[in-house]
Formats: C-alpha cells, sequence, structure tokens
C-alpha cells in the first residue's frame, strides 16, 4: 500500500523574522532604530554627567600658547634662520622675480601686442566668435582704465597657475599611478577643498609677509587641489583595453604613460585646468588682502571704502578674464577644434603679435591711451546712492532693504543661533551622528562627529554654532530659491537660455565682489554676509538641478505620461526622485560655496569664525587665527559629510 504524502498547513509568520527582514529590506529603518536606540541610552549618561549641555572644559584643549610660541619663533628668525634665508628665502625671491618678469613682458608687448595675443589664443582654440569677445573683453578692460590692474593681475595668475598645474599634475599623476599614494592623497585634498579661501592667508603671511609671495604661494596652495584630483581620476579611469593592448605591443611603463595614459586622460586634465584657472583668479582677488596688487587690490580698496562704482569698475574686468578663460580652456578640453602638426599658423601668428607690438612702441603707447578711458563709477554710485534713498528705508507696504535685514537676522539668524547654542553639545554630536549615517554611511557618520568633537576641543563651540546658524540659514534660503529656478529652467528651454548668462556671470565672479553691492544695500552685520552668500552659491544649485533634472531617463517620463500623470505628478513622483543624486550634489555645493563665503562676511561684520580669521590675519596673532581655520575646516568637513552620499550609500539607495 502506497503511503499518501500531505503537505503540512503553512505556519503562521514569526513575528521576529517578519520585522528583521523588514529592517533587512530597508537599511534606512535599520539605521533609524540604532540611532534612537544610541540616543536612548547616550543622552541620558551625557546629561547626568554634563547638566549644562555646554563643552565640558575638561575635554578641550588649549592651543593658544603652543601656536603662540611657533608663532613668536617664526618672527624672531624670519631674518636671520637659515631655514627662511636658504628656503623660503630662495622661494619668495623667485616668486617675486617671474611675476616682475612676465608684467614686463607683457607691457614690453604693449596694449595692442597683448589683446592681438591674446585673440590669437582664443581663436587657435575655440574659433572666431571666441576671439572676437576676447577682442571685446581686453578692450572693455582697457575703456574702464584698470588695463595696468589687469596686466598686474593677469602676470601674478600666469605664475599661480604654472606653479599651480605642475604641483597638481605631479601629485595627480602620482596618485593616479599608485593606489596608496591615491588613498593617502584624498583626505588631505578633500579637506582642502573645504577649507575656505581666507583660510589659507594667515600661514603663508607669517612665513613670508605681506606681499606678493605671500599671494601666489597662498593662490598656488588654493588652486592645485582640482589639478591632482582631475589628473588621479582622468589616468585612473583610462580604458584598460587600450593599456592592455599597449602593453601586449612591448611599451615600457613611460611608454604606456606618454602614449597611452595621458593622452586619454587628456579631457580630464584639461578640465583640471580650467578649474585650477578658475580658482586661482578667485584667490587672486583674495589675496589682495595681503599685498597683492592688481584687480583685486581695487576692490579690497574699493570695499573699504564701500565705493560700488569702482569697485563695478575693477570686478567687471575680474569676470570678462574668468569668463574668457573659461571658455578658452573648455573649449580646449572638449576638443572641438582639432588642428594639423603644421608650425605655420602658429608662426605666423607669433609674427604678427611681434610686428604690433613693435609697430605700438614706435608709435609711444605701450599702455591703454587714457583719453580712451571711460570713468563709470560717479554714474554707478549716482545710481547707487538713489538705490539706497529709495531702497534703503522707508520703501510703502514692502518696507525698505534695511528692514529685511533686521527681520531676516531677528526672526531667522537669531533663532537658528540660539537654537544651536542652547542645544546641549551630546545632543548636536548625535544630530550630526544621524544626518551623516542616514544619508551615507557609518564612516562618514564618524568623521562628522570627530569633525564637530574637535570643534569642542579647540574650545570655539559658541563662535562655530554662530557660523553654522549662518550656513543653516543662507543654505535654506539659496535651496529654496536655487531649486525652484533650477526647476522652472529645466522645463523651459526659453528660461534656460535666457539665465545662462546671468549664471555665468554671477558663477565666475570672485567671493570678494559680491559683498559691495550687499553692504550698499543692506548696510553691515550678518545678514548682508548671508546674501552675499545666497548670490554667490545660487547658480551652482541652479546648474546642478537644472542638468539633474533634464537627466531624468525619457523613458520614464514617458511611461508617467502615458499613465495619465499631470506635469506636477511627473515632477513630484519621477524626475524629483530619479535625480536624487544630482539634488544632493547641489545641496553639497551649495553648502560648500555658502560656507566660503560666510567666512569672508567677517569683512563686513559677519562675526564668529570668519572675524576670528579677519583679526587673527590683521594682527598676525597665529592662535586665533588657525584656530578658527581649524574649525571651519571641522564645519566644512561635518557639512560635506551631512550633505553628500557616499558611493556605499548610493548603491543601497539603488
Amino acid at each position: 500500500m502506497t503511503a499518501v504524502t500531505t503537505s503540512a498547513a503553512p505556519k503562521p509568520l514569526d513575528q521576529r523574522t517578519g520585522w528583521r527582514t523588514t529592517l533587512t529590506r530597508h537599511p534606512s529603518l535599520l539605521k533609524l532604530a540604532a540611532l534612537l536606540l544610541a540616543a536612548a541610552i547616550l543622552i541620558p549618561l551625557a546629561h547626568a554627567r554634563w547638566a549644562s549641555g555646554s563643552w565640558p572644559a575638561a575635554l578641550t584643549v588649549d592651543v593658544t600658547e603652543p601656536l603662540g610660541k611657533v608663532s613668536d619663533w617664526i618672527i624672531d628668525n624670519r631674518d636671520g634662520h637659515p631655514l627662511f634665508l636658504y628656503f623660503f628665502g630662495h622661494i619668495s625671491n623667485a616668486v617675486v622675480l617671474s611675476v616682475r618678469a612676465v608684467y614686463l613682458v607683457l607691457l614690453a608687448l604693449g596694449w595692442a601686442g597683448t589683446t592681438v595675443l591674446a585673440a590669437l589664443i582664443a581663436w587657435r582654440a575655440a574659433g572666431v566668435k571666441l576671439a572676437v569677445g576676447t577682442l571685446a573683453a581686453l578692450a572693455t578692460c582697457g575703456l574702464l582704465g584698470m588695463w595696468v590692474p589687469t596686466m598686474q593681475t593677469l602676470a601674478l595668475m600666469a605664475v599661480a597657475v604654472a606653479a599651480s598645474v605642475a604641483l597638481g599634475g605631479l601629485l595627480g599623476l602620482a596618485a593616479g599611478l599608485s593606489d596608496r599614494t591615491f588613498r593617502a592623497l584624498r583626505p588631505v585634498l578633500d579637506t582642502m577643498q573645504v577649507l575656505p579661501a581666507f583660510a589659507y592667508l594667515l600661514p603663508v603671511v607669517l612665513i613670508f609677509g605681506i606681499g606678493v609671495p605671500a599671494a601666489v604661494l597662498a593662490t598656488v596652495v588654493y588652486a592645485a587641489p582640482p589639478m591632482a584630483r582631475l589628473t588621479a581620476l582622468g589616468l585612473r579611469g583610462a580604458d584598460k583595453g587600450v593599456l592592455e593592448a599597449v602593453e601586449s605591443l612591448g611599451a615600457t611603463a613611460r611608454q604606456r604613460l606618454l602614449t597611452a595614459r595621458i593622452p586619454l586622460a587628456r579631457k580630464e586634465i584639461l578640465l583640471g585646468l580650467n578649474q585650477t584657472i578658475m580658482m586661482a583668479l578667485s584667490m587672486a582677488v583674495i589675496a589682495s588682502v595681503i599685498g597683492a596688487a592688481g584687480l583685486g587690490d581695487r576692490v579690497y580698496q574699493a570695499l573699504a571704502s564701500v565705493d560700488v562704482g569702482q569697485a563695478l569698475a575693477a570686478g567687471l574686468p575680474i569676470v570678462l578674464m574668468a569668463i574668457v578663460l573659461d571658455r578658452v580652456t573648455a573649449a580646449a578640453g572638449s576638443g572641438s577644434r582639432e588642428h594639423g602638426r603644421s608650425w605655420t599658423p602658429a608662426l605666423i601668428g607669433l609674427a604678427v603679435v611681434a610686428a604690433v607690438a613693435v609697430a605700438t612702441r614706435l608709435a609711444g603707447g605701450l599702455l591703454w591711451p587714457a583719453s580712451w578711458s571711460v570713468e563709470i563709477a560717479p554714474t554707478v554710485n549716482t545710481a547707487v546712492g538713489w538705490m539706497t534713498d529709495h531702497l534703503y528705508s522707508g520703501v510703502p507696504v514692502i518696507g525698505g532693504t534695511a528692514d529685511w535685514a533686521a527681520h531676516f537676522t531677528s526672526w531667522i539668524l537669531d533663532p537658528v543661533r540660539s537654537g544651536l547654542t542652547s542645544l546641549p553639545w551630546y545632543a548636536v554630536l548625535l544630530l550630526v551622528a544621524a544626518l551623516a549615517w542616514l544619508i551615507g554611511t557609518w564612516k562618514s557618520a564618524l568623521t562628522a562627529v570627530l569633525a564637530m568633537a574637535g570643534i569642542g576641543v579647540l574650545g570655539i563651540w559658541k563662535p562655530s554654532m554662530d557660523t553654522l546658524s549662518q550656513v543653516l540659514a543662507a543654505v535654506a534660503v539659496t535651496l529654496v530659491i536655487g531649486f525652484a529656478i533650477g526647476i522652472a529652467a529645466s522645463r523651459s528651454g526659453r528660461l534656460e537660455r535666457i539665465l545662462r548668462p546671468a549664471l555665468d556671470v554671477m558663477q565666475t565672479m570672485p567671493q570678494f565682489v559680491y559683498l559691495i553691492p550687499v553692504v550698499a544695500l543692506f548696510g553691515v552685520g550678518r545678514a548682508p554676509a548671508a546674501a552675499a552668500a545666497v548670490v554667490y552659491a545660487l547658480p551652482a544649485v541652479v546648474r546642478i538641478t537644472t542638468q539633474g533634472l533634464q537627466q531624468v531617463s525619457p523613458a520614464a517620463m514617458e511611461s508617467a505620461r502615458s499613465l495619465g500623470a499631470t506635469s506636477g505628478q511627473q515632477l513630484r513622483q519621477v524626475q524629483l526622485p530619479l535625480a536624487r543624486p544630482s539634488l544632493l550634489l547641489a545641496v553639497n555645493q551649495g553648502v560648500v560655496l555658502v560656507l566660503a563665503v560666510v567666512i569672508i562676511g567677517g569683512l563686513v561684520g559677519g562675526g564668529a569664525l570668519g572675524y576670528d580669521v579677519v583679526f587673527g590675519l590683521a594682527q598676525g596673532d597665529l592662535a586665533t587665527g588657525l584656530k578658527a581655520g581649524a574649525a571651519i575646516v571641522c564645519l566644512g568637513l561635518m557639512l560635506d559629510r551631512v550633505t553628500q552620499p557616499s558611493r556605499a550609500a548610493r548603491k543601497e539607495d539603488a
């Protein structure tokens, strides 16, 4: 007799298996549960041990005395110690001689020769249209009466960019060819990326003093990281198949590098050059604070006297130079114009430049003719005066810009600062850990927490919370405006085309220049610093948001339309979720850019860490300046980790 088997009745679902399965399928819920458990255990313990909530003095390390001793030693030995005489002294002399040589060459070419040379380079790289634009840009610099300051800035930039490219290229080459070097350099480059430009000035000034050497070297340190990062990225991302094919032909390591790796990484290397030039130009303006001549010095003088007209006259050439350099290097990087191996066009161009330079010298007009200059400062100042008289206060219904600044300070900045400073320090650390872990990994959370703890250890917790409140308020305004404009531009090609030139100008304008108009309209204080930060960070947020939404899969959009989704539903349920990585990148870049300008806002009454950096720079106080700079680095690292998911986190979301 055959036994009949019957299947067992299904068992009820084990409750423990159910929640475990849910947590496994949703890593964010597992992270949240772990964070709630940690908060339930740690907060009562911390409150029992440190009931006041302020950072404990026992956990603070006083670095003022050792930094003061270092500063005193440097000042005492700067003129006689062999380290300064035979190392730093030679570097300083080399920088001065290099900048002077480039400046003399530009003067020897004359205004006509320099203009023709720049136009020929632009034509060779990108065609006739950009050559005409370059002519117009340099002519505008002359018409504004800024020819000599423009040449001074170009000379400083030429040396700084050459040194930045050399240093960044060597570091990128080493990181691209060695995994160990890449891992060692990555945290250093990350730190340098989030460190605002202003924080570079104090250590350089302490060693080299006020003047051109300090300005050039601070610019090199600030502008070299993108060259290093992008060079390493290009070399490490070279096509493996091509490299294997070259190796199979018996090429040596050097031949593989010169004939395969570097040519394959050409686009990334030239993009690094583009970014280095942009950052060098921005830093060259900021370096005017430590004695760099040129356009930056004119802007700084205008800032000191709140002369908007003079600031605009010096700021426009900076913008024009940035746009021309950006277009030329971008065209060279895209390879849009291919040239043969013939040297004939280049030789003809050099002959033309030489002929024009000789003719200009014989005519006795090496400098731009003063009679061809136009003074715009009085007209601009008259317009600004009218705006100040009619917009600063007393505007019916909406109030004036002074009222807006006061309301923004009292309604937003003060409450956010009070909230952050009243939170216990351990609650802030747990909140930072939660945000960083939920959006990234435990490594991101650990880095963010250690960065915030470093601020407390330095003993400047309250000024850092003040700076953080300004950053958070400015970022919130930037994201609201930037996301709204970006969404609108992604859905309207006409609006995107209208916005593009305005965003180009705003994105190439150095940070320093934004302080002039906001001070004229809003006075001094934390509100104008936040307003300048919003204007500076807005273009990047708008561009990244627009690009991210436009790159959403057309198939996904078509599927949503075929199911009858409205335009709003397509945006909320398809575009925004699929563009999440780009939106997070927009948040990340907005935070980094806002932090950079909020620190510079110390010049216009922003206070907090920005004031400490400015005070340390003005007084030569290494302890105050470096502590504030270190706290800025910690804030930047924390904000970067909190707003930018890691690769592992992106894979989890996928």
